[in-house]
């Protein structure tokens, strides 16, 4: 898959989730007022509480390679994947940090490749 490619999907992907999140969650919040009420409703039952602690586990895996990355490789600004992995989720989190990756990757070639060209 190309580059573009990649960054396109990785951006509808985030948009259409951080949609979604915000058409279905935040009416209901604001009506209740209650986030507590709100992070419990995802134990409603076996079966909302699998998701909801997959979900948090994936944020959890994100956080400790966004942690690592910035310290093995230089990353920066993870922290911002790492707060819209909790709201509005770990669907944007996770692209956002990837997007945040590819550009500076990008960027730290294109200056070696200004470095060592003749």
């Amino acid at each position: 898959m190309q580059a573009s490619w990649f960054r396109a999907l990785l951006i509808l992907i985030a948009a259409l989730f951080t949609a979604a999140f915000t058409l279905v969650v935040i009416p209901p919040l604001l009506e209740s007022r209650d986030v507590l009420g709100a992070f419990a409703a995802g134990f409603v039952n076996p079966y909302a509480a699998g998701y909801a602690m997959d979900t948090i586990s994936c944020w959890c895996v994100l956080t400790v390679w966004v942690v690592h990355e910035a310290r093995a490789k230089g990353i920066r600004h993870g922290w911002v994947a790492v707060l819209l992995g909790i709201v509005p989720g770990v669907a944007t989190g996770f692209a956002v940090y990837l997007l945040l990756r590819m550009r500076q990757e990008g960027d730290q070639a294109a200056s070696t490749d200004r470095i060592s060209a003749p």
